[in-house]
């Protein structure tokens, strides 16, 4: 499993990022380009510890048996449910959204482990260093395919 902690791996997500366009058309899923890049930009303010999310009943029950989806090398399916602290449905400008989800991509990447959250997440509970820098890759991954970049 790649990791947003290596350079070739950023070099990679960064190279896919700059490839989105307002335009560019989601094989699947409601959100737009621009609101799909606020969607990951949202999932790394956390990673980064700008924000914390309270842990959810539903993830103390569960989030143990689930946790290693989020990091593993199993694909996620598309169409998966999302928290609702990481829905965007309202209208976003692209520009902005790609700037920002740029600059957060190299913030955590370059960072690296000793700069990611130590907060647990809300569904997972708590992720090392190395499981957040393969979840955020696989997130991305997930996503940038699914604008066929």
């Amino acid at each position: 499993m790649k990791s947003l902690y290596d350079i070739e791996t950023l070099a990679e997500v960064l190279d896919r990022i700059n490839q989105l366009r307002p335009d560019s058309t989601a094989e699947w899923g409601k959100m737009n380009a621009a609101q799909t890049m606020e969607h990951c930009a949202l999932a790394l303010d956390f990673a980064t510890g700008k924000t914390k999310e309270p842990r959810m009943l539903l993830g103390y029950i569960l989030g143990p048996l689930f946790k290693s989806l989020y990091y593993n090398d199993t694909p996620y399916k598309k169409n998966l449910a999302t928290a609702k602290s990481l829905l965007v449905s309202d209208p976003i400008e692209f520009e902005k959204a790609k700037n920002r989800l740029i600059n957060l991509v190299k913030e955590f990447s370059m960072g690296g482990p000793g700069k990611c959250t130590t907060h647990p997440s809300s569904f997972y509970g708590h992720l090392s260093p190395a499981q957040h820098g393969f979840g955020q890759y696989k997130h991305l991954d997930h996503h940038l395919q699914q604008f066929a970049v």
